[in-house]
């Protein structure tokens, strides 16, 4: 298993953000984490990726013990945040090169890779433009390519397409789904567009006020809970609309019709 969370809780004080979580992710899904604002897949997602330490259980990512080797467990993964993280006043080019140095990779191997992922995001021929002058959408697909710089084994993305229009959001899945297949990565992802997950996801984890309340394929989350779309499976466990996750009813129905054309 690339992912293993046993009885997972994060506390803050008296209020419990993750309550007895566990799933594994084997080598080479892509696993959702679907749940409304609040439910606790940032703060899941955090202790996954060692920004935060858990009030009791167990992770193992990539075979490490995070509590025991965390620097084993960082070189395992890449990560897109939720907010962006990139350094406006450097170039595309000069954004990837740093990040590689800092994990470590050679140089002409280094340089290599930059070009493959570049040319994959569709940025090679920007790579020498200020990211200050990038759209929403190019940032996001430059992300995506700094965070697989150093050929992780796991790939982190924490609400990857907020803000971004469906169109980019289509594109940006196509380069994740076929950097999955060319490359085997296991990928673990957060949203809040059912689409994405229905279209994307080979398993799926609903979690709603820190416990998960459903796992499993979208055809087992169907068949289990007599329901065909994952949005009524998702309002039946949950008791609220996606649009209470903070998407408008417009932008909602928008998204839906558009990454369905």
């Amino acid at each position: 298993m690339m992912i293993e969370v046993e009885n997972l809780v994060k506390n803050f004080g008296k209020f419990t953000a993750v309550n007895n979580v566990s799933f594994s992710v084997p080598e080479g899904e892509i696993f959702a984490f679907l749940g409304p604002n609040g439910a606790g897949k940032t703060t899941t997602i955090r202790m996954l990726t060692t920004l935060l330490h858990p009030t009791s259980g167990q992770i193992k990512i990539n075979g490490f013990e995070a509590a025991k080797n965390s620097d084993a467990v960082r070189r395992s993964f890449g990560i897109v945040f939720q907010d962006p993280s990139l350094d406006d006043e450097l170039t595309a080019w000069e954004n990837l090169e740093l990040h590689g140095v800092l994990y470590g990779v050679e140089k002409k191997l280094r340089h290599i890779r930059m070009e493959e992922l570049l040319k994959l995001v569709e940025l090679w021929d920007r790579k020498n433009e200020l990211v200050k002058n990038f759209s929403g959408g190019m940032k996001r697909r430059l992300e995506i390519a700094r965070g697989l710089i150093h050929h992780p084994k796991i790939f982190f993305l924490d609400e990857p397409t907020i803000g971004l229009d469906p169109q980019t959001r289509n594109h940006m899945w196509s380069y994740i789904k076929d950097l999955n297949q060319k490359e085997h990565i296991t990928i673990f992802f957060t949203t809040h567009y059912m689409e994405e997950v229905e279209k994307i996801a080979q398993k799926i984890a609903i979690i709603d006020h820190g416990q998960i309340v459903a796992q499993g394929t979208l055809e087992e989350l169907r068949a289990k809970h007599n329901k065909q779309s994952l949005e009524e499976i998702f309002l039946d466990l949950t008791g609220r609309d996606i649009r209470a996750a903070g998407v408008s009813a417009v932008d909602h129905l928008r998204n839906r019709r558009q990454w369905h054309r």
